[in-house]
């Protein structure tokens, strides 16, 4: 097994948890191979334009390891986002020139605008944080923008979504060259989710809808999130808020930012996924107990949401026991 070279690109005000998440990741794969007694898988190392020290959107600063223009082609060019992405035409310059070099090519979040800048998203499919992407996809017509899933691989140009994403793709990455075992591995060790498939969406229904301004709307939200089972149709709804359905539907799309009905629907099938990916329960009794009544109606939610399943969901994404 080769050791591969990574090489994390840095600039001032990149967001600090872009780059870290996805190096603790490789790091914690390389640990996993000191265990296995194998040589180490990555050979980390960060740079900037000419390996001067940079500072994070938090104020923290970073000390590089090299000039960008240092050393070899790196096997694998992670590009972080962060509120610097904004204005560095000289890292832009530079992917334009060096960075069809590299093997593969990874951006997390905003990393995706420096690469489009640099023309290296051209033709192809993308993502970047989902309140980005109606900007990137207005700015670069001709990249195919896909705004709901956490990363995008296409050949070897990978992009993910906001600040964690980057994690999952980089457990992807380590998946594909060291096994499942050791992906799981360092996701247990990371404490995150082993490959959270890359077209699950961006959004849960707790992030994709805001919290609720009045009480009464809150504790429905509260209720639909601890009871997926229950009926969950609008009267019923609205008879826990002590309004009409029709004031119901209107008050809760206005301060939730979604309607009633897309609410529940996120709500369950995040509640299967988990059963699914924590229990051993069977898949009639999950969509019971999730309230969807039917596996057949599971089944199509699944498909239109994830695009797999729920036996082939659990099958990729249940950890072995």
């Amino acid at each position: 097994m080769r050791t591969r070279t990574v090489l994390a690109l840095v600039f001032d005000g990149v967001l600090s948890l872009d780059l870290t998440g996805p190096v603790e990741v490789f790091a914690g794969a390389n640990a996993w191979c000191a265990e296995q007694g194998l040589d180490k898988a990555y050979e980390i190392r960060t740079a900037s334009i000419g390996g001067n020290p940079v500072r994070t959107s938090s104020g923290l600063v970073i000390t590089p390891d090299s000039a960008l223009d240092d050393g070899p082609a790196p096997d694998l060019l992670l590009v972080p986002g962060g509120e610097g992405t904004r204005e560095q035409p000289d890292v832009v310059d530079w992917l334009r020139g060096n960075a069809r070099r590299a093997e593969r090519l990874v951006s997390v979040c905003s990393g995706a605008f420096l690469l489009a800048e640099a023309g290296l998203l051209d033709g192809r499919r993308a993502t970047t944080h989902w309140w980005l992407c109606d900007t990137l996809a207005g700015r670069f017509p001709e990249i195919d923008v896909e705004p709901e899933p956490i990363f995008v691989r296409d050949g070897e140009v990978s992009t993910s979504a906001g600040v964690t994403a980057g994690i999952d793709l980089a457990l992807a990455l380590v998946e594909d060259d060291l096994g499942r075992e050791a992906a799981l591995t360092v996701a247990r060790y990371l404490v995150v989710f082993l490959r959270r498939p890359g077209d699950q969406s961006q959004f849960s229904a707790q992030l994709a809808g805001q919290t609720a301004q009045r009480r009464s709307l809150r504790e429905v939200q509260r209720w639909i999130d601890e009871h997926p089972e229950a009926d969950l149709a609008i009267p019923a709804l609205a008879e826990r808020a002590n309004l009409s359905p029709r004031q119901f539907a209107r008050a809760f799309t206005a301060e939730v930012g979604t309607s009633p009905g897309r609410y529940v629907d996120r709500v369950r099938l995040e509640a299967a996924r988990r059963r699914l990916e924590d229990t051993d329960a069977g898949i009639e009794e999950t969509a019971r107990n999730c309230g969807f009544g039917t596996p057949e109606a599971m089944r199509r939610a699944f498909i239109r949401a994830l695009g797999v399943g729920p036996a082939e969901y659990r099958r990729r994404f249940k950890p072995a026991s």
